[in-house]
């Protein structure tokens, strides 16, 4: 399959903007899905309408449809009617702390979102390649892996013992199953990487979870709930105050661009796994880092010092550490390769904050 149609669901978010992008530009009939609910979760900062603004002047064959993945008949005519042959689906409510106080409106959206767009996709194109943006947040029990400390982060203790921990990370094999450090959000997107997984084995359909971890870049619209490093620019770039939540900043995660994580997922579209499949895509161990770290390479990036508060209290749900085993995903695809360094991501996040008074300072 060289082109065709793809339809991407949370088309003006990170990741489906990206897919419009890259996509549009191979000359894909791109469908977008989006309703701007960013905006309703979190505020002015995740408002995504920016971005679509942007993408519309920009994508030569985008299609904008403003409907809701709740819906079930609304996406049933949409599928039927597109026929896609490739579905990218990133729309999600994304932050622990609102799945926290919003349970059910989280389920509906992560987990009845996902079961309306598969079964749309059962009815209609069985065929279609499915991708599903997972999260990392699915492995239950991250916390409890023994861990050291240093200066500036956690690091996790390397035990044979504990099934899907390597010298690399965490790989497919570590369980799922709940504990401290995933949470009603975690859960959430597990049970909908589980019906992804299971309409594929089910039905045959080439249905794939990509567990993403801390994806990042311009297209972000980060807010103090969610995209930490674009957030974290936002502030330095801003002036405004960080707020670490817990583990005195030493928490881990490695970063990914949203442009390698797409052309991951177009990758799968050339050539799908066996239906059902599931891989962890990250920066790995090469691309991690703690806040600490994080507010370091920003601060000596930017000559510039961001103003960060320290807060006792960890959120709940979040890990202490998270570097991805992508050994899994680079073994069935050795042409896929990850372009973005750590500071290649770092320049596009102060691109996307640039604000000339601040470049003044910068001298």
């Amino acid at each position: 399959m060289k082109t065709g149609k793809v339809l991407i669901t949370g088309s003006a978010g990170l990741i489906g903007s990206e897919s419009v992008s890259f996509f549009d530009q191979l000359g894909y009939q791109v469908h977008g899905v989006d309703n701007n609910s960013r905006a309703r979760f979190f505020g002015s900062d995740g408002d995504t309408g920016w971005n679509l603004e942007l993408l519309k002047r920009k994508a030569r064959n985008l299609v904008h449809h403003n409907l809701d993945i709740r819906s079930a008949p609304q996406l049933e005519r949409l599928v039927h009617q597109v026929r896609p042959d490739v579905v990218i689906h990133c729309a999600a409510q994304p932050a622990h702390d609102f799945a926290r106080n919003h349970p059910v409106l989280d389920f509906h959206i992560n987990v009845t979102g996902t079961l309306n767009l598969l079964e749309a996709c059962r009815r209609n194109c069985p065929e279609s390649v499915f991708v599903f943006c997972s999260s990392s947040k699915v492995y239950g029990q991250v916390n409890s892996i023994p861990y050291t400390e240093s200066e500036t982060r956690f690091e996790f203790v390397p035990d044979p013992a504990i099934k899907g921990l390597t010298a690399h990370g965490i790989n497919e094999e570590f369980p799922l199953q709940g504990g401290e450090g995933r949470g009603i959000y975690g859960t959430g997107k597990a049970a909908a990487d589980l019906l992804v997984q299971e309409y594929g084995v089910t039905y045959g359909m080439p249905t794939v979870s990509l567990r993403g971890n801390c994806m990042t870049g311009s297209g972000h619209s980060p807010v103090e709930l969610h995209g930490f490093l674009a957030y974290m620019a936002r502030c330095l770039m801003e002036g405004r105050t960080y707020n670490v939540f817990g583990y005195k900043g030493k928490q881990v995660r490695d970063i990914i661009h949203s442009y390698d994580f797409v052309s991951a997922a177009h990758t799968i579209c050339l050539s799908p796994p066996e239906p059902g499949t599931a891989y962890n895509l990250g920066g790995g161990r090469t691309k991690s880092l703690s806040v600490l770290e994080a507010i370091e390479l920003l601060q000596s990036m930017a000559g510039r010092k961001l103003d960060a508060n320290f807060l006792d209290l960890a959120r709940s749900g979040d890990h202490r550490i998270y570097i991805s085993d992508t050994s899994k995903f680079r073994n069935d695809y050795p042409d896929w390769n990850s372009e973005w360094s750590l500071e290649d991501i770092c320049r596009d996040l102060f691109e996307r904050f640039d604000d000339e008074r601040f470049f003044a300072t910068m001298g």
